[in-house]
């Protein structure tokens, strides 16, 4: 049995290709993991907050020094920490949005980076926190990125791969529904990439 954190960051609601191919991700894990529960989150709909000098300053701020205005612009960020931590298994929806991820998936990596909590620093320099995660990551695109000339400007799945292993998120596989809007790709684009999910 795991938990399982499913993330979405689509602005096509119904008709997104990275919701559908996470909920395939998702219905794969929980074949393979019987008796998992699942909590979905779709960041756009939460129309989760950007960062503001008044939140990234009590990120610094020692829990006992916290003033009751401080703990309540904190609570969202802490949240978000804990169910964070509470998953076994994170599965994100990634759209690729003008070369990148959409800004609420970016406001939710700012929440969830916190000093002394998902991140530290030792001797040798960063240390991730957020350990003993399996992540999935569900990304469409409306033209071909995982090859080809095309391939410099995606910034989903390498910035991605990045930033969450830089917090302890290193086993981490991209799943992609890609070529959505290009002719005699776009009909299969979605089922190639159901039909490409593996779960580990």
């Amino acid at each position: 049995m795991k938990r399982i954190l499913h993330i979405m960051s689509s602005i096509q609601n119904n008709e997104s290709y990275s919701i559908k191919l996470g909920k395939a991700i998702v219905e794969k894990v929980i074949e393979k993991y019987p008796g998992s529960t699942l909590e979905e989150v779709n960041l756009v709909e939460l129309n989760i907050p950007h960062l503001t000098p008044a939140v990234l300053r009590t990120f610094f701020v020692p829990g006992d020094q916290l003033t009751a205005e401080d703990k309540e612009s904190i609570q969202f960020s802490d949240s978000m920490v804990r169910q964070l931590m509470a998953a076994d298994i994170i599965v994100i929806g990634a759209p690729l949005y003008n070369f990148t991820i959409h800004t609420a998936l970016k406001s939710w990596i700012d929440h969830i980076t916190r000093a002394g909590i998902t991140f530290g620093y030792g001797e040798n320099g960063p240390i991730g926190m957020v350990t003993g995660k399996k992540v999935y990551v569900a990304t469409s695109s409306g033209g071909i990125y995982s090859d080809g000339p095309a391939k410099a400007n995606d910034f989903v799945a390498p910035y991605l791969k990045a930033f969450l292993g830089f917090l302890g998120m290193t086993d981490l596989t991209v799943f992609r529904a890609e070529g959505v809007k290009v002719p005699r790709v776009k009909e299969y684009a979605l089922t190639k990439g159901i039909e490409s999910i593996h779960i580990d």
